[in-house]
């Protein structure tokens, strides 16, 4: 970029550069990742919605170009219904499809978290991002400093409350995240590797539009041409054109594949307090050392390190509001938001460092203890209180001992009192300090919920035991009419009770199915149209309004 005598921000020493323990990353990420994977259904309504889409194209009942769910186009992302649909066929002999489809997406975080660290450690290698040298020597060397800043954002990401749970299911969103972490990382390393710049570059684009966004495919493209040709390092200006034709190729494949549509509800002025208090939760805490970030080093928003994750998170805030304040819109700038917080941590003063920390502490550890009290009392129904509102939340279930989780959960417990431990007694000066105990934090929360949790959860959130309830009136391999039914309740009845259902908005008159279904409400139940009669309405077990009327037709 062009030259700038602005003074750096960063002052850091060689004992503050300090790697974090190799060891201790690589078992922090595979405890965010794993969780989740196993030992759960799909849960409503977006996550079950991709997989019956999945699993409508694996089994051939939906065309792999235009796919449908009980007969109706759903007009989604083709390259994770694709990658999705590849995984279930490949393993349909060895793993239930659940879990299958769950594994390439699992792969898909990890590598977004491999491209993070990547990106993140050629921006901090520039020579805008490097500290500034000490007069008697005991700055930071410059690769030191850049491995610990990456290894920071790499804490900043997981410490983030908004991917906890969509980046644990199998939604596009995933891998349009996935996409962007490579478009980043593609763009940060332009003046070190051109070749894997290049070939990063274009298949990180077109994925990003083929999986649901090519909007914002064209939009990074653009300033990710924009950047480049402002560049001053040798070669990146030649890349400008290879990020150029990529955007050109990205366009290109949304266009024969359907995938341009326009998606926006600018947000109304009643929405605008919702939308602030989501982004003040969806991006905690990394939006805080984000303008604080950007604070420090306004100076240089034009340098590499901090305009291209700013590219990345300003273009998910637009979207977010243009698409009236969907969470999902926010996901794509979660690498961008990681760095910038990543670059804070330097300039970051002890009481801050210590504020943090000690919130961290106190907040993980009473949410860990109220996890586990709940825990006891579905399992001993002490305390009685907690128990009989456990029951009440969740009627109809009953809990089932296992070891597994039980000592998963235990380690992972102990493995949190001794971070908190390890945190304040050593590396003290180290500069991603103050990032450690937010990531476990998150790390503990989310493994106590899918060990401690995952039953009530799973039963909560799947549509099993509804479907258990409704095929009692439906016998088994008859075909349904279901017109106008929500996508995720058309995949629940064709993955858990094995139906075929058509429920296309005609299908009430053009099909010849023995048996209806029509979802509605407590306040608005379905009603019995002409011509059938009513079997029975039955209420989600753990949906206070949720109700589903199931017909047959009449005999003439």
């Amino acid at each position: 970029m062009k030259a700038n005598t602005a003074p750096n921000p960063a002052l850091v020493t060689s004992d503050a550069a300090r790697r974090l323990p190799r060891i201790a990353l690589l078992l922090l990420c595979a405890a965010y990742v794993l969780p989740g994977v196993f030992g759960r259904d799909p849960w409503k309504n977006a996550d079950l919605t991709a997989f019956g889409q999945m699993l409508a194209l694996a089994d051939g009942r939906t065309s792999w170009l235009a796919p449908a769910l009980g007969g109706v186009p759903t007009h989604s992302a083709p390259l994770p219904n694709w990658l999705g649909a590849s995984f279930i066929m490949l393993t349909q002999s060895q793993l239930d499809p659940a879990l299958a489809v769950r594994i390439p997406f699992a792969l898909l975080l990890a590598l977004t978290l491999v491209a993070l660290w990547y990106g993140c450690f050629a921006l901090a290698r520039t020579e805008a991002a490097q500290p500034l040298p000490f007069a008697f020597g005991g700055e930071a060397a410059g690769v030191d400093y850049a491995r610990a800043i990456s290894d920071a954002s790499i804490l900043a990401m997981v410490a983030t409350l908004g991917l906890l749970q969509l980046g644990h299911e199998t939604t596009p969103e995933l891998a349009q995240l996935t996409a962007v972490a490579a478009t980043q990382w593609a763009l940060a390393v332009a003046p070190y590797h051109p070749g894997r710049a290049r070939i990063g570059i274009v298949l990180s684009l077109p994925a990003l539009a083929c999986s649901g966004a090519p909007t914002i495919a064209a939009v990074l493209g653009v300033v990710g041409a924009v950047i480049c040709a402002r560049s001053t390092y040798g070669g990146v200006h030649r890349f400008g054109w290879w990020v150029a034709a990529a955007t050109l190729l990205a366009c290109a494949a949304a266009w024969l594949l359907g995938q341009w549509a326009w998606r926006v509800t600018p947000p109304t002025l009643q929405q605008w307090p919702s939308i602030a208090r989501q982004w003040l939760w969806f991006l905690w805490p990394s939006w805080l050392l984000a303008l604080w970030s950007l604070w420090r080093w306004r100076r240089f928003l034009s340098r590499r390190h901090v305009a291209i994750p700013l590219s990345a998170l300003i273009a998910a805030l637009a979207a977010n509001l243009a698409m009236g304040g969907s969470d999902r819109a926010l996901m794509i700038g979660l690498p961008g938001i990681a760095v910038l917080a990543a670059f804070a941590l330097p300039t970051l003063n002890r009481s801050t460092s210590s504020a943090i920390d000690w919130f961290s502490v106190f907040f993980f550890t009473l949410l860990g203890l109220w996890v586990w009290v709940i825990y006891i009392a579905m399992q001993s129904g002490v305390p009685a209180r907690t128990a009989a509102h456990v029951a009440k939340l969740i009627p109809g279930f009953v809990p089932h001992f296992a070891w597994l989780p039980l000592i998963v959960a235990t380690l992972a417990t102990a493995a949190w009192l001794w971070l908190v431990r390890w945190r304040t007694a050593r590396h003290r000066a180290a500069i991603w300090r103050s990032l450690v105990l937010p990531a476990g934090g998150v790390v503990l929360a989310w493994t106590l919920a899918m060990t401690l949790w995952l039953q009530p959860l799973d039963y909560a959130r799947s549509y099993r035991a509804h479907v258990a309830l409704l095929e009692k009136h439906i016998p088994a391999g008859v075909c349904i009419t279901a017109p106008a039914l929500p996508l995720a309740l058309t995949a629940a009845l064709e993955y858990y009770g094995h139906w075929r259902v058509d429920a296309r908005p005609d299908a009430l008159d053009s099909s010849a199915c023995p048996i209806l279904v029509k979802a509605g409400t407590i306040a608005r139940p379905p009603v019995t149209p002409a011509g059938w009669q009513a079997i029975a309405i039955e209420r989600r077990p753990t949906d206070k309004d949720e109700v589903t009327g199931v017909y047959r037709r009449a005999q003439r």
